[in-house]
């Protein structure tokens, strides 16, 4: 694959340049591609939305690594992929739903994976210390994207809006 290319995909269309918080950035920039996803396909266009970023994610992170150092920050398709993870088991809930309550499933959806992908808990952890490569610079976000997910199933089983 082209290495601009390559670039340009991990940043997430440029998204990962922001000057200050890239992560957050690109997580928050994810929420619109959640919004469309989930509103038009629901489990279905988030859960391929999710293989889709992955494998993408391995793929152009692969290249960029050939030229740079691991896990720079500019690299954020692998928020894209555990952002969208978070959004798995309640998207049949946002498919269709514009109300309050499905903003609020996004906000707390977003805050909980960037709780989880900033305060990394194991294996997230290890994934990103010891998988120096594509695999451990996607697999820490995949892992904050389940633990996020989890609550947020839980909270709309158990505690709904």
């Amino acid at each position: 694959m082209n290495t601009k290319i390559s670039y340009f995909l991990a940043s997430f269309l440029g998204v990962g340049y922001a000057p200050f918080a890239p992560g957050t950035i690109g997580s928050l920039a994810t929420l619109p591609l959640a919004f469309v996803l989930a509103f038009m396909y629901g489990f279905s266009g988030i859960l391929i939305g999710v293989v889709i970023s992955f494998f993408l994610g391995v793929a152009v992170i692969r290249e960029v690594l050939k030229s740079s150092r691991h896990d720079p920050s500019f690299i954020v398709i692998d928020e894209v992929a555990g952002q969208l993870l978070s959004f798995v088991p309640v998207a049949d809930f946002l498919q269709g739903n514009t109300a309050s309550s499905a903003w609020l499933t996004y906000l707390l959806g977003f805050g909980l994976f960037r709780l989880f992908d900033i305060t990394k808990p194991q294996p997230a952890k290890w994934a990103d210390t010891k998988l120096i490569n594509a695999w451990g610079v996607m697999l820490d976000d995949i892992f904050a994207g389940v633990y996020a997910a989890v609550i947020l199933y839980l909270q709309h089983r158990y505690l709904p809006f």
